[in-house]
């Protein structure tokens, strides 16, 4: 007689409607089919229980990543860049439009990136679409055909084949995108105040931030509220980093306008005055800030003013990313954070009172909600059957060269966190493992595609 079921799994602590409780967890074909009590007799193909020290929570949905599939494989990749999410308990990414060659701004480029994910991915994979210049006019087609939504810059994104828009190009998209009810991603720098702080480069990083003030982030944005304001369009504002930016965007909310935030780990976790001089693995755009600005958007993700968690995770090699003896105008900028990223943040939230089941709220419930994943986030009879036996109190030291991405660089590398992933499931099937060799994913790998729904 074939089992009823393929995996259960059993835990003292389950996070279940937002509460830990024991329970057990049983899966057939890749979804959750029934949840009960903690000793209850199921008949399964494989029935796991995990020690007193690990949880059992959904996977984290990070919407936020950087692969550069095809064309700057050397920087990242599917097959990296999926391992190394399943070694975080990430079970499913949003992979950016950039910087990838071609980016994801056509169908015909959509397709490149799906060809190249497909028999690679150990996680979920789905794409965000680009919204540049020469895409205005043609974005429903990439709509249509399943793209999550739209990213622009405002600035310069570093990158020759995906130019930024310039405000009327700004609103020319809302209004495109608004009359199909899509979404608006944006990289909010206002490139008239970054041109009047330019820095002329060198190791200092405080020199580094004032050519990136708040003042940059705060006019993009409050273009970015205006177009929301005269399209409708719903617009999401990625990695913020100042949290000078706060109150206009608590007053957008208020009035109603549907605009969403997030910030990343790498602007809880660290701070300006921690960061030295000619320390380019913490670069990025917009910059770290002080630890004034750090708290103030702790205090805004506890209060939801800002919505959601993702890594931005943005690697590079080695050579660029160490370009020129630590200047920072020369640099690439971007954090590698993806396979670290839950374990960072919980370990944030833990030093400031803050419980695991927020985090994983910031995480992997509103994440899956604000890409519209309804399968996903949560562990509930019919969701995906993505877990993650996770051990919150497990200390370690973090090490670049430890980590499954492709380039061993990292800000976090000897960062002491908090928070092990034990082992990861991706539709009731174990992608990841403590211990295998090399943090092993199963042997093939079991990431899907995933449309815009």
């Amino acid at each position: 007689m074939a089992e009823q079921y393929d995996l259960v799994v059993r835990a003292e602590k389950v996070l279940i409607d937002g509460e830990f409780r024991p329970a057990s967890v049983a899966t057939a074909s890749g979804v959750i089919v029934a949840i009960a009590d903690l000793d209850a007799s199921f008949d399964a193909a494989e029935t796991v229980t995990l020690p007193d020290d690990q949880v059992l929570i959904p996977g984290i949905v990070d919407t936020h990543v950087h692969v550069n599939e095809p064309g700057r494989t050397d920087w990242e990749g599917f097959a990296s860049a999926t391992r190394a999410a399943a070694a975080g308990g990430v079970t499913t990414i949003i992979d950016m439009p950039l910087n990838s060659i071609p980016p994801t701004t056509t169908v015909e480029a959509l397709e490149l990136k799906r060809e190249a994910a497909g028999p690679q991915a150990t996680v979920d994979v789905g794409f965000w679409g680009g919204a540049i210049p020469s895409s205005l006019g043609s974005l429903k087609s990439v709509h249509d055909a399943g793209a999550f939504g739209f990213k622009a810059f405002l600035s310069p994104s570093g990158v020759d084949e995906f130019p930024h828009l310039e405000t009327e190009q700004l609103f020319a998209a809302a209004l495109e995108i608004s009359e199909f009810g899509g979404l608006l991603i944006v990289h909010a720098e206002d490139p008239t105040v970054l041109e009047k702080n330019e820095s002329h480069g060198g190791t200092d990083y405080l020199d580094f931030v004032s050519s990136r003030p708040d003042l940059a982030e705060e006019d993009a944005i409050a273009h970015v509220i205006e177009a929301v304001r005269s399209t409708g369009v719903r617009a999401h504002i990625l990695h913020l980093s100042s949290a000078r930016a706060l109150p206009q965007l608590a007053a957008a909310k208020a009035e109603g306008l549907p605009i969403t935030v997030e910030t990343c780990p790498h602007y809880l976790s660290f701070s300006a005055e921690g960061i030295p001089d000619g320390g380019t693995q913490f670069k990025c755009c917009p910059p770290i800030r002080d630890a004034g600005n750090r708290e103030l958007l702790w205090q805004a993700l506890e209060s939801g003013l800002i919505d959601i968690v993702a890594s931005d995770h943005s690697p590079s090699t080695k050579e660029l990313k160490f370009a020129h003896d630590g200047d920072f105008q020369l640099a690439w900028g971007g954090i590698s954070g993806l396979q670290l990223s839950f374990s960072a943040v919980w370990t944030g939230a833990r030093a400031r009172g803050i419980p695991l089941e927020t985090v994983v709220e910031w995480m992997s419930t509103k994440t899956a909600r604000f890409a519209g994943l309804s399968q996903k986030g949560r562990i509930e009879v019919g969701a995906d059957a993505d877990l993650v036996a996770f051990a919150p109190e497990a200390a370690f030291t973090a090490s670049a060269d430890a980590l499954l991405h492709k380039n061993k660089v990292s800000a976090f590398d000897g960062s002491e966190l908090t928070g092990l992933v034990a082992t990861t499931w991706l539709a009731g099937v174990p992608v990841y493992t403590s211990g295998a060799v090399e943090g092993a994913a199963a042997s093939t790998p079991t990431g899907r595609l995933l449309s815009r729904a």
